[in-house]
């Protein structure tokens, strides 16, 4: 069996109608809207072709008209495309991200898997970096073989005793210090960490015709250009 696992989406339809892995199913780890120009379009594709998902800070946002609560470098890009989200996608699509798990536990083969956004103790909005000590506590007492997370946007592989951390990274607003696409592959027992180009021009013409401010589109532009801030 191939799992292609993705995460933080963004909004980033270009970036995801050009993922170019076939799979037997689709996981997302979620975040499917704010800071891209089509969180509609996002969420739609997503719906029509996902086996497993959690639900994002991003998500439970809209869903629930509330603040993603983000980091304060990214605090204005979030809350001018979490207006303009709102007023895009519909009565049905904020219903399913209203409804999304905060984790998902399941088994494929031999491998047994824990999926969750953030962290397993706060899955909405639990951040640290990939070498943080407090991953052993989080990771240590699941009885999951490997434990899926996002969040971040940085893409990492860690063992942690005897069981597997692994982060796909962001398929639309990556954080590696390039604009390509990140994304995992499951596959014999085995995660391979994956990027691709995408046309990031056209994501970016599309994120000029929502007449942000200067400042926020310059920031947004600059993230998927660079993939840092």
């Amino acid at each position: 069996m191939k799992i292609v696992i993705i995460s933080d989406v963004h909004g980033n339809y270009e970036a995801l109608r050009a993922l170019p892995e076939e799979y037997d199913e689709l996981w997302v780890l979620e975040d499917l809207v704010n800071y891209g120009p089509e969180p509609k379009e996002a969420v739609d594709a997503v719906m029509a072709k996902v086996s497993v998902v959690v639900r994002g800070n991003h998500d439970h946002s809209i869903g629930y008209d509330v603040d993603p609560r983000c980091a304060p470098r990214y605090a204005k890009m979030a809350d001018a495309t979490r207006k303009y989200t709102a007023s895009t996608v519909n009565t049905e699509q904020k219903k399913f991200l209203r409804g999304l798990p905060l984790k998902a536990e399941l088994t494929r083969g031999n491998t047994s898997f824990y999926l969750t956004h953030a962290w397993p103790s706060d899955p909405l909005f639990g951040y640290c970096e990939q070498d943080s000590d407090e991953w052993i506590k989080e990771v240590e007492p699941l009885a999951a073989d490997a434990v899926l997370v996002g969040h971040t946007h940085t893409p990492f592989v860690r063992k942690i005793g005897n069981k597997l951390l692994m982060n796909p990274g962001s398929l639309g607003q990556p954080k590696t210090g390039t604009p390509d696409a990140c994304y995992a592959v499951w596959e014999d027992k085995h995660f391979d960490l994956k990027q691709f180009s995408y046309p990031v021009e056209a994501t970016v013409a599309k994120l000029k015709a929502l007449s942000f401010s200067s400042e926020i589109e310059r920031d947004l532009i600059t993230v998927l250009k660079t993939g840092s801030v």
